[in-house]
């Protein structure tokens, strides 16, 4: 298909799936006449899959997100749903990762039709494709239409109510590529590593800044031994004990929560992750708890893991300095990355980083460094889903 292009549906279950060689957050809308959605329940994502005719399907790394649409489920007033897809790292462009929807029969997989939206550039969003009602028969259409400030301004811009942390500037106006207008210039990057792809270990031990991330891989191979997380700290203020506790939580394809490994709990998933053990003061040199990851031995049902610290004696970080976590190869000891929290906050929880498998089976680290008001693991269970 080319953009602007459509098709009739001979069949009334379709399923659009979205692949690309990063992995994407794909999602769907459903718009009444005057395109918008009836309310915050249309808009079908991962933490949110479910809605009426339309359902969301992780690919859990190996396989891409898809969206299914029953059109004789779709309720009255609802003549559009729009399938949308955005990279899931932070701040990636579409930049030299052009993604390919592909329409299929729902019921037998076999391909309808598909579409590559051409010259992509500094969109980190796009209206991939949409699936309409058109005097009473439904089709589906290419189009292609791209967003330069993410899925938040796709959703906006269809009335999806979003909450963020600072306030954000209006929605620009969207911009729809086409093949005889270039497109516009990537965004200048605000950290590295660049849009157009993720640093490796080739060149040794990456240090880490918030929201960069680096890809497991070194000399062309993944990394899928036996690695270490190192988390340390120590008290901002002399002669004071500092309590804190590091965990590693361990989702799903669908971001559902299968384990916690904390120092209630030091080995989950079959012994393939395992703590070091509780840290009551922060004092000493080196790792003050360490979590031990068996990337190898993982069950095939853990696609992310976040690693986080908690302040179970209710000292907020701004008493703790040199936060740090750092991943080492555990047969060498080689320090691989390492992530240094430069900045603190009046809270009692922070989310580290996180480890994400990749469609190709390899894994890629994120440092987060984000804060949130919780004194156990327990409470880090829901956020930490939400920055996966």
């Amino acid at each position: 298909m080319t953009p602007g292009s459509n098709i009739p549906l001979p069949v009334a279950r379709v399923t659009v799936d979205v692949a690309a060689p990063v992995r994407l957050d794909v999602s769907s809308l459903l718009l009444t006449a005057d395109g918008k959605v009836r309310s915050d329940d249309d808009f079908i994502f991962y933490n949110q899959p479910t809605g009426p005719g339309v359902t969301y399907r992780s690919g859990g790394g190996t396989a891409p997100d898809a969206i299914t649409v029953d059109t004789s489920a779709v309720p009255p007033g609802i003549e559009k749903i729009v399938v949308t897809a955005s990279p899931d790292a932070a701040g990636q462009t579409f930049q030299g990762i052009e993604p390919t929807a592909t329409i299929r029969n729902a019921d037998d997989n076999s391909v309808l039709a598909s579409f590559t939206p051409p010259q992509l550039g500094s969109e980190t969003a796009l209206v991939i494709v949409e699936v309409y009602l058109r005097n009473g028969a439904w089709k589906a259409r290419a189009v292609g239409q791209g967003y330069a400030n993410g899925l938040a301004g796709i959703a906006t811009d269809f009335g999806v109510s979003v909450e963020e942390p600072t306030p954000q500037p209006a929605p620009p106006t969207p911009v729809k590529p086409t093949v005889t207008t270039p497109p516009p210039p990537p965004a200048p990057p605000t950290a590295t590593p660049p849009p157009s792809g993720k640093i490796n270990l080739d060149k040794g031990r990456v240090s880490l800044q918030k929201n960069q991330t680096v890809s497991l891989v070194k000399g062309g191979r993944p990394l899928l031994s036996q690695v270490k997380m190192g988390l340390g700290w120590e008290p901002a203020f002399r002669g004071k004990d500092i309590d804190l506790d590091a965990s590693v939580i361990a989702y799903g394809p669908q971001r559902n929560h299968i384990d916690s490994c904390y120092f209630g709990k030091l080995s989950i998933v079959n012994g393939a992750i395992k703590h070091s053990g509780d840290n009551l003061t922060g004092e000493g040199g080196g790792d003050d708890e360490v979590i031990v990851v068996d990337l190898g031995r993982l069950p095939q049902e853990v696609t992310g893991l976040v690693f986080t610290v908690n302040s179970f004696s209710g000292q907020k970080f701004t008493e703790v300095a040199k936060a740090y976590c750092r991943l080492l190869d555990a047969a060498s000891g080689e320090e691989l990355v390492r992530f240094d929290l430069t900045s603190a906050e009046a809270q009692t929880g922070v989310i580290m980083a996180k480890l994400i498998k990749q469609f190709s089976g390899e894994w890629e680290m994120t440092a987060l460094g984000d804060f949130v008001k919780s004194r156990t693991v327990r409470g880090m269970v829901k956020p930490a889903a939400q920055a996966l």
